[in-house]
């Protein structure tokens, strides 16, 4: 059964509602430092030059690391569990922010507490999650960051089911974190104790959170370093991605 849905407006990371509040250094376009607002919502990642991946006849969320058990989730146990709406900015850490997306789905805070913090061994600290897509992408996520209020496992979007560009059959959607943390087609959620090893060079490391109002765009540099860096690849790395594009 389909539970009633909540809504949640969110200008930066203020969160009309409930969720997230923080020292906002707002620029004169009213986004976070660095950002520009783009027309629509691009396909856009350096992976993405090849096609989405195709959505399975029955689709699950794995759940390994620190459980009791492995469990595979049905997308289905979402229905029973109480829908949220948010409108929020997404922010590529590339520069680009595509406004005013309107989201359906889960609180991801929902999810976990109803479905992974029962099977979760006894006495274990949970400091992270590291979620993964059917299309190889992965992020690891403080326990702090995805339980936040805006942070949601979205399956529609703009009042339309996903489509493959945009990560069917669901999401994780963080509006406070650039887009690399927002995981597509999500398939696989790994319970951490502690941070995971990074397997990214120095030049390219992203940083661990992400989050868009501290300009977290590098592991290392400060994100204002490497702005211009990033701003010079969104033109390639967006032609190469609707290459990639089933739309």
């Amino acid at each position: 059964m389909t539970q009633p849905s909540r809504d949640l407006t969110l200008t930066g990371e203020l969160v009309v509602g409930g969720g997230r509040e923080t020292d906002q250094v707002m620029t004169g376009n009213g986004l976070p430092p660095g950002q520009r607002r783009v027309e629509g919502f691009p396909r856009f990642g350096t992976h993405l030059s090849r096609p989405a991946p195709a959505v399975p006849l029955a689709p699950v969320i794995e759940v390994r690391g620190a459980v009791t058990a492995h469990v595979d989730l049905p997308l289905a146990v979402l229905s029973d569990l109480p829908r949220t709406e948010i409108t929020a900015d997404f922010h590529c850490v590339a520069g680009w922010s595509a406004t005013g997306l309107r989201w359906e789905g889960v609180s991801f805070e929902t999810f976990y507490r109803a479905l992974i913090e029962p099977a979760l061994l006894p006495g274990a600290t949970i400091t992270h999650l590291l979620c993964r897509g059917l299309d190889g992408w992965k992020a690891a996520v403080t326990i702090e960051d995805v339980l936040a209020a805006d942070v949601l496992l979205a399956q529609n979007l703009n009042d339309r089911p996903l489509d493959s560009d945009h990560g069917a059959p669901v999401r994780l959607v963080s509006p406070s974190q650039y887009g690399y943390i927002n995981i597509k087609h999500l398939c696989r959620i790994d319970v951490l104790t502690a941070a995971p090893a990074t397997t990214e060079g120095p030049l390219i490391r992203s940083h661990p959170r992400g989050r868009v109002w501290e300009e977290e765009r590098h592991g290392f540099l400060p994100g204002r370093v490497v702005r211009p860096i990033y701003r010079s690849l969104i033109r390639p790395i967006r032609f190469l991605s609707s290459r990639g594009s089933r739309s």
